[in-house]
């Protein structure tokens, strides 16, 4: 009996070396598999993704050890810390300054090393505004500019404390740290097309205009929490920015005073003011404007045909509403015609749930060039939970009303419009008699698309009861009686996308 166990324990750990030996083997084939594929193969898959991600998959190997300064393509960025890909994980400062010192070694490293004769096309390079490293980047781009040819390269400069720990003193300190650095690697900051500035609060006004005269190829700027102060007021003038995009800050207004290709503006939560947050001057090529702000009873009402008034350019128009009050005025088309005739494309977003949808009607009515029209109904529950009722009269929230707006030509014909999408469509009056009104007047509609609600990451992992479950048609019955009470003829007219 003894024999027979003793020889079934041998067959048993035979076994398993014998498949730890073919996995072994297994796993060593993939990795030949790979190193065997061509150069230019190996640089397209690698250029995919972040950089240093791309030089760990590299050390694996002593034939791919060469290709990190064959890239055409980097992104190396302080937030691309060994599982950073892990969603549950928390990371610490300490972390992301480890790995900004990596991020200026292997800036460093790469730059010098590599041949001339390969064009960089791509440079974005993320990290944080802490000496010695930042210097390091910043002369070794520049360095580079010089002896290399460097397409498209960007700078995303990041501070240490994020901006709900930084204090006013911290915020004129962070800007104080650019103006030295922009005053130490000048040539990299001349050679920037895209730039991208956190937490920083300038001394004077005129220190972001100094930024912008010293980058004079700059074609995107992206500014969050930076401003000169409260109520402090941002003139902007470059001759080859086509991008602008403010994040938060506390700028009383942002006058676009002389910006000739200039073609996409987004601000995001602008600070209270008695003024419209943007001044348009001579910006001919504008096309594209996004709006985003969470509105309070504070919160002054836009008047598109005044903000617009010098812009009559607008195509795409994009309103974020973030689930609370409306705050665009619905215009007459008499005022408003003038500043949106070559209108084409709008997105209304998170409007919130249970109002309606009528006052949306007045964008038809000024816009006859309107190809397309996507409306977004959804109350964000994840930031809708955190704003009880105590947090929301105390901070000035509104509760849910119907915007005020009733037809100026009842019996108006849009001929353009083609496509209506409606994300969180939901079967009750509400939606039925905006898109049975929609379609009254939009004579050449081709397609309605509908999708149930959206949902965040977060959202999902909220408590049910704290949300109302979506009522979205599902099967073929409850989506045939939903074309029906549209008074649709061809069910093909109607998409259920979700």
């Amino acid at each position: 009996m003894t024999k027979k166990r003793h020889h079934r324990t041998r067959n048993v750990n035979a076994t398993q070396k014998a498949t730890h030996n073919k996995d072994a083997a297994s796993s060593e084939e993939d990795t030949d598999r790979l190193t065997k594929l061509p150069d230019d193969l190996l640089l397209n898959i690698l250029e995919r993704v972040d950089t240093l991600d791309a030089i760990r998959a590299c050390v694996l190997s002593k034939r791919m050890m060469k290709l990190p300064t064959m890239l055409s393509h980097f992104f190396l960025s302080c937030s691309s810390i060994p599982g950073h890909h892990v969603r549950a994980r928390v990371f610490n400062v300490s972390e992301f300054v480890r790995t900004n010192s990596v991020v200026a070694h292997v800036t460093d490293n790469i730059l010098s090393t590599r041949s001339p004769e390969i064009t960089i096309s791509r440079l974005k390079i993320r990290f944080l505004l802490v000496q010695p490293d930042c210097y390091t980047i910043g002369k070794s781009v520049a360095h580079a500019m010089k002896t290399q040819k460097v397409g498209a390269a960007e700078f995303q400069i990041v501070t240490d404390k994020t901006h709900l720990k930084c204090s006013p003193a911290d915020l004129l300190d962070h800007a104080k740290q650019l103006n030295d650095f922009l005053g130490a690697c000048r040539d990299a900051f001349a050679g920037l097309r895209r730039l991208w500035l956190c937490n920083m609060r300038f001394g004077g006004e005129l220190d972001i205009p100094n930024i912008l005269s010293t980058c004079k190829l700059l074609e995107s700027l992206r500014l969050t929490h930076c401003d000169s102060g409260m109520n402090s007021v941002l003139q902007l003038e470059h001759a080859q920015l086509t991008e602008l995009e403010v994040d938060y800050g506390k700028f009383e207004i942002v006058e676009l005073t002389c910006l000739p290709k200039l073609r996409r503006v987004s601000y995001k939560s602008w600070f209270y003011s008695e003024k419209d947050p943007l001044y348009f001057g001579f910006v001919p090529q504008l096309s594209k404007l996004r709006l985003a702000k969470t509105g309070s009873r504070s919160t002054r009402t836009l008047e598109l045909s005044q903000l617009l008034g010098n812009v009559p350019s607008i195509s795409d128009l994009h309103l974020d509403f973030e689930s609370e009050k409306i705050w665009v005025l619905p215009e007459s088309p008499e005022l408003l015609r003038p500043v949106l005739s070559k209108l084409q494309h709008v997105i209304l977003e998170k409007l919130p749930e249970g109002c309606d949808l009528a006052w949306t009607m007045f964008i038809l009515e000024a816009a006859p060039s309107l190809k397309e029209l996507c409306i977004t109904v959804w109350d964000h529950w994840c930031h809708m939970v955190m704003r009880d009722k105590e947090f929301r009269e105390r901070n000035g929230y509104c509760e849910k009303a119907d915007v005020e707006w009733k037809p100026h030509a009842p019996d108006f014909k849009h001929k353009n419009l083609v496509k209506l999408t409606i994300y969180g469509f939901q079967p009750d009056d509400i939606f039925v008699r905006f898109i049975r009104c929609v379609r009254e007047h939009a004579v050449n509609m081709a397609e309605i698309s509908l999708h149930d609600r959206k949902v965040c990451l977060r959202c999902g992992d909220l408590d049910p009861k704290m949300k109302c479950p979506s009522r979205y048609p599902r099967n073929a019955d409850e989506r045939m009686q939903i074309i029906e009470e549209l008074g649709m003829s061809l069910p093909g007219f109607v998409r259920f996308m979700s």
